[in-house]
């Protein structure tokens, strides 16, 4: 059998070894130590914003604790954009609170700025205004965010900035990360860097950091002894997954430019392919291209393919299931224009990691020119 390609893998640099040899020998191995401070300090320089950085165990954790610091609690409603992954709307759920579904639109295949309006004023008509906003920079390409924040403000509804996927893109030249209320970040095994494991919330004041920080570090008081006033929880990354972060930030910019190279290859090699199209970026756009995707024509085209693909060794994989769609989430209140749905039937991501070689990327694009030929 030929070797796996794989969607997206973990790249290392190599960079990474001197910075957890360091914390090794110094004995830094708990959720503290220079390494944390270092990546945080590297996170707020790369993204250039005067924002604060809180390295914490997920970006699923630096999701829970930004509802918790919004206030958000049993009984609340919280919009929540329906493409994206499940991290995305579970940490609503944490809360008590229940997820209000919107859908996406064909530009950047994120939340829709009229049917977000359109489920703000029929929540509040109903006695419930919602509590925030989660809208997601999907597979790296940023939400429409004067757009979105245009209808957040007129509501007074702060947004979370689902950035787990987008390190690294732009819009109108600012980094994501930096236009939310409260920002997260993801460096899980898959992501344009990775720590292994973790995530990182990014707020725009020093008190905010801290008060996550507290609270991502078991809530303890000030005091000699063990003591809690409040609830908290065990979301603080390690010195260790720390320092690999570090080693990863030194590349960071790289990654980005080989998973947007294998896009553009993508794109030339299938652009004389009737049934294939792609995301284009908007003016003012710049996606890091986390994955690369594309449309079929139809929903047995997709499926054929990535059977077709799965042949020969190379993962691919259907673009989110909408969270509207999912069994968990079925009974939630959602506004929908069916573009997510359809997204979700002809759309299919395939290999995109920053270190495809060229021999992998030719495997895939011989297999797929292979597939259309037949």
């Amino acid at each position: 059998m030929k070797p796996k390609i794989w969607l997206s893998s973990p790249h290392m640099s190599g960079n990474e070894e001197p910075y957890i040899k360091e914390a090794f020998e110094t004995n830094w191995i708990a959720p503290l130590g220079p390494n944390v401070n270092g990546f945080e300090n590297d996170l707020q320089t790369f993204l250039n914003e005067d924002r604060q950085v809180a390295a914490l165990a997920s970006g699923t954790s630096a999701l829970h604790l930004s509802l918790i610091m919004l206030g958000v609690s049993h009984g609340d409603e919280v919009i929540c954009q329906s493409k994206t992954f499940s991290a995305s709307a579970n940490p609503i759920v944490y809360q008590g609170a229940t997820p209000i579904f919107v859908d996406s639109e064909w530009d950047t295949w994120n939340i829709c700025p009229e049917q977000l309006e359109i489920a703000i004023k029929d929540r509040i008509a109903k006695g419930k205004k919602p509590k925030a906003i989660i809208a997601v920079h999907l597979y790296g390409m940023p939400y429409k965010v004067n757009e979105i924040n245009k209808v957040a403000e007129a509501y007074n509804i702060p947004i979370i900035e689902d950035s787990a996927e987008s390190l690294g893109s732009r819009y109108n030249g600012q980094n994501c990360g930096t236009f939310g209320d409260l920002a997260i970040l993801s460096f899980n095994g898959n992501k344009i860097i990775t720590t292994s494991g973790g995530g990182a919330l990014v707020t725009k004041t020093k008190a905010q950091k801290e008060k996550a920080v507290f609270l991502a570090t078991q809530a303890r008081d000030d005091a000699p002894h063990y003591q809690h006033s409040h609830i908290g929880y065990n979301y603080r990354m390690s010195n260790i997954i720390a320092g690999i972060g570090r080693g990863q930030m030194t590349i960071l910019q790289s990654h980005v430019n080989k998973r947007r190279s294998n896009h553009q290859l993508y794109q030339d090699s299938f652009k004389n392919i009737a049934k294939i199209s792609f995301l284009n970026e908007p003016k003012g756009y710049y996606s890091n291209r986390w994955l690369s995707c594309i449309l079929l024509d139809s929903k047995d085209t997709r499926e054929s393919l990535r059977l077709a693909l799965e042949k020969e060794n190379i993962e691919s994989r259907p673009l989110w299931k909408p969270m509207h769609q999912q069994p968990i989430f079925s009974n939630a209140p959602s506004y929908l224009n069916g573009v997510s749905d359809e997204l979700f039937e002809r759309g299919l991501c395939l290999p995109s990691g920053s270190n495809l070689t060229d021999t992998e990327l030719d495997r895939v694009v011989s297999a797929i020119n292979m597939y259309f030929a037949v």
